[in-house]
């Protein structure tokens, strides 16, 4: 009596087609999970080269108070910043009110010393070598103080930050960087209540440190580099 083979055959087609498609299933799946592996990867590249790029919390403003002494103070500690493409530029600093008193020539005396600013020196952060209103300086910090006048301003470089803004004695001068004059510009508009001290990129290698209080405005070049 004859056997027939064609269940038999039948059975090994169906048999093999299910283990095909079963490995096709598997070589896709992990097919899918390569790619879910690598874009996961891709963006923790992507989160670990952001978390690298420095924030103005990487550069703190130097104090000695603490929160509950700086919340109380009149003239509460500021600071401005701005990406370069060599790091951050940043300048901490305290901020007057003008509270009804004339402050340009009165309040702020004109051709004195004054620490521009409330408290702590007024500092600024340089990523790396370049010049302060064309005053060289290397990488790190500096404070900043002003020489006021009616037409032009000193703005002076100093090598020491950490520091109270006054007085500027002939010690804290004897670590004078150098100096530069910038023009005193009178603006029409609104007075501008507290001081404010901001930094306006110009290109990935400079900004304008901005100083406004009154009506009275200076600006001066901050360059990373040559």
């Amino acid at each position: 009596m004859k056997t027939s083979m064609r269940p038999v055959m039948v059975l090994a087609g169906v048999m093999m087609a299910f283990g095909i498609g079963a490995c096709q299933a598997e070589t896709e799946a992990n097919g899918e999970a390569a790619d879910t592996t690598a874009a996961a990867a891709t963006a923790d590249a992507a989160g670990a080269a952001d978390a690298s790029q420095p924030s103005s919390a990487d550069y703190p403003c130097w104090t000695q108070s603490t929160p509950d002494e700086l919340a109380e103070r009149a003239s509460p500690l500021d600071s401005a910043s701005v990406a370069l493409d060599a790091g951050l530029v940043k300048v901490c600093y305290g901020r007057p009110q003008m509270r009804g008193r004339e402050i340009m020539g009165a309040l702020v005396p004109f051709d004195q010393p004054w620490r521009t600013g409330a408290n702590e020196a007024t500092s600024i952060h340089m990523p790396a070598g370049g010049t302060i209103g064309g005053v060289a300086v290397e990488p790190g910090w500096y404070s900043l103080y002003t020489i006021p006048g009616a037409d032009a301003w000193d703005v002076v470089v100093n090598g020491e930050r950490e520091r109270w803004g006054i007085p500027i004695s002939e010690e804290v001068r004897a670590q004078d960087v150098g100096s530069s004059a910038v023009e005193a510009e009178v603006s029409d508009g609104a007075p501008v209540e507290a001081l404010t001290i901001s930094l306006e990129r110009t290109s990935g290698s400079s900004a304008d440190l901005v100083i406004e209080w009154e009506t009275t405005r200076v600006s001066l070049p901050v360059v990373i580099g040559g």
